[in-house]
Parts: C-alpha cells; sequence; structure tokens
C-alpha cells in the first residue's frame, strides 16, 4: 500500500485515479502508524512552497514532517509530486526564503529571472518533452522524449547530480530527480495521459 500524504494542499482526486487505475492501492492519511507501515509514500502539493511546508510543519505537530524524513532515512520508496517534488529539496526562494525537507540537494528558484528569451511565458505551463539522462526502473515503460503536462513557475538548481531526467525550456528544468530511494517529479503524471500513467507503472515495479 502506498501511503499519499494528507497535509491538506490540494485535490488528489486526479492522482488518487491514477494510481487506482494503474493498480496500485494507496490511502490518503495523516496517520503516523499508516505511513510507517506503508509499502511507499507519495508526497502531492500545489500552490506556493511557503504554505506548504508550513501545514506540513504544523499538521498533527510536526509529525508527519519528521516521518516523512525518518521514512526516507531508513530506505522507504518515496515519491514527490510538482510541489512535492519541491519541498524534497534544502531551500526555496519562492516568495522569501524557506528551508525544505533537505532529502534532495539544491533550491527552488524562479525560473523568469533565468529566461534568456523573455517570449516565454511563466508559469511553465503545458506539454513538454523529457529528456533521460540517467538509465533508472521508473522510465521502464515510457521512451526518451515523450511529453509530459507542466504547471510551476520555480524550479530546481544546483542539484546536477540528482537530475535523471530534464525539460528544456530556456533553461535546464529538473524533470525527475533522485537521491537513492527519493524520487521527485517535477511533472503532473496524473494529467500527462498516457506517459504519466507509465511513470507510475514503473514506479509501482520499484514497490
Amino acid at each position: 500500500m502506498v501511503a499519499i500524504i494528507d497535509y491538506g494542499v490540494g485535490n488528489l482526486f486526479s492522482l488518487m485515479s491514477s494510481l487506482n487505475y494503474t493498480d496500485i492501492d494507496n490511502k490518503l492519511t495523516d496517520d503516523e502508524n499508516v505511513i510507517k507501515n506503508a509499502d511507499a509514500i507519495i508526497l502531492p502539493g500545489v500552490g506556493a512552497f511557503r504554505d506548504a511546508i508550513d501545514k506540513l510543519e504544523k499538521k498533527n505537530g510536526g509529525v508527519l514532517k519528521h516521518t516523512i524524513i525518518e521514512e526516507a532515512k531508513k530506505g522507504k520508496l518515496i515519491l514527490g509530486i510538482c510541489l512535492g517534488m519541491q519541498m524534497f529539496f534544502d531551500k526555496s526562494y519562492e516568495y522569501g526564503e524557506y528551508n525544505g525537507l533537505g532529502l534532495i540537494k539544491g533550491s527552488i528558484c524562479p525560473i523568469d529571472k533565468d529566461l534568456t528569451n523573455k517570449d516565454l511565458k511563466v508559469p511553465h505551463m503545458g506539454w513538454n518533452n523529457i529528456n533521460i539522462k540517467k538509465d533508472d526502473k521508473i522510465f521502464k515503460y515510457i521512451n526518451n522524449m515523450e511529453y509530459v503536462y507542466f504547471v510551476h513557475s520555480y524550479y530546481g538548481k544546483y542539484c546536477d547530480e540528482s537530475i535523471i531526467a530534464d525539460s528544456e525550456y530556456d533553461v535546464r528544468i529538473p524533470a525527475v530527480v533522485k537521491n537513492d530511494n527519493v524520487y521527485g517529479i517535477q511533472f503532473h503524471p496524473e494529467k500527462s495521459g498516457n506517459t504519466g500513467l507509465n511513470i507510475l507503472r514503473g514506479f509501482k515495479d520499484l514497490i
């Protein structure tokens, strides 16, 4: 069973529907014991980093944040999606400076400040292809340069060692990052058609 962390952020219906479609048993929970007994963890997220990390830190007296970090350190498979991925990083500079969970080395920074092509719009929203940089089981069911759906205005920097797939948007956007058992996906697999479902199938095989 996969524990989806419930900390009051976002509509998770599409994600849970995609997991159900790919036969991944899942449960939306904020229960420490359920998370500890789960086979894997998913940290979803939409919105602003500051609000999300604040909710995670305050939910159940900070138990959720502590449990995620401890389970990751124990080697449990954990996946962050979109803002959930960004929360894995050391820091975010979205409307200030905030500490993340420290599971992926690097920082979350604004895309627009690094664009040389000012005709490109921010947020980076819509379909873009991903270039697989390192072979990994999570890519088992997809081919290189398939298209996935992004919606974000901030992106990971100083994380080259963790990037296993990226996307070009004038700057190099880390699409999938990995640190041992910790995976982060910047795009939304639940909104990325068959490619997204096949990413989730690869995640299932990792479990």
